[in-house]
């Protein structure tokens, strides 16, 4: 699993909240200079669902690039459950530099809490088993590290980061290596500091895998009978993660097989963004 790098995740946001400004406010914001430039304005960002928050250093971020004199107090913390109606922050300062931060800081508080609230649904569906909830690279493009922050928010646990820190051998790289054996065997050749997992389609495949001694072995779309039975042949040896076809209605009973973990792209994907409102005052 992958351990979220903190610095990384901090200069990521920097960047990535650069570029939504850049995009939003272009030459510069029209509607906000029909309000006065020196008019001091408060406002109030409110929950209308229920929802685990996440996305505040985003928010702060935001109004630190437009103006850093806006001052911006939050009354949770990421990771907290909230209420309908519910304050989340207080924001104070130049009017104009508030209504032209709003949308942008909105857009991340909303879809960053949407990926932890899902997240925690579904670490919800399986507690009480041993089994641990991964998301996927299914993630939206130049928000990865911070899906993956929301992810580990809502109680769930990160896979690899990208293509370049786990070799993970799917169907078509089995293919063109020759077997699965030849392609385990090439990536501990290749770089072998960095784990290896490799798909397997059925229980013969599982077989070869489990021969060859990678450090995870994924079940693609494997019944839970299949899950079963693999959780038994591979004993304490290589770790097992489910995958594909996973739903709300079969993910308790794959949980309850033993395996190890679960991946659900959906925590990442299939995303409702959550109903927040700012209001401002004079």
């Amino acid at each position: 699993m992958y351990e979220m790098d903190m610095k990384r995740l901090e200069s990521d946001m920097k960047n990535n909240v650069a570029a939504a400004l850049e995009e939003d406010i272009g030459s510069g914001d029209v509607t906000s200079e029909l309000v006065p430039g020196d008019c001091i304005g408060k406002a109030v960002i409110t929950a209308k669902e229920k929802a685990v928050v996440c996305g505040a250093d985003w928010v702060n971020e935001v109004f630190c690039q437009i103006d850093p004199e806006v001052k911006v107090v939050w009354y949770v913390t990421d990771g907290d459950h909230v209420d309908v109606g519910q304050e989340l922050c207080h924001i104070s300062g130049n009017a104009k530099s508030i209504l032209t931060g709003e949308r942008t800081a909105l857009n991340y508080l909303q879809t960053l809490s949407g990926t932890a609230t899902r997240s925690h649904f579904f670490s919800k569906l399986i507690e009480g088993t041993a089994s641990k909830l991964l998301d996927t690279r299914k993630t939206l493009p130049g928000l990865r590290l911070a899906q993956k922050y929301a992810v580990y928010c809502g109680g769930c646990y990160s896979h690899r980061m990208g293509l370049y820190d786990a070799f993970l051998i799917k169907e078509n790289h089995i293919s063109a290596c020759g077997g699965i054996a030849k392609a385990i065997e090439q990536a501990k050749r290749l770089v072998p500091a960095r784990p290896i997992e490799v798909e397997v389609e059925d229980l013969k495949e599982f077989q070869q895998a489990l021969e060859a001694r990678p450090d995870i072995i994924m079940l693609d779309n494997f019944s839970v009978e299949n899950i079963r039975t693999a959780v038994k042949l591979a004993a304490r040896g290589v770790a097992l993660e489910a995958s594909g076809g996973v739903t709300e209605t079969t993910l308790i009973d794959i949980a309850r097989t033993g395996v190890d973990y679960i991946s659900l792209g959906t925590l990442t994907k299939d995303l409702k963004a959550i109903d927040l409102s700012m209001r401002l005052s004079m």
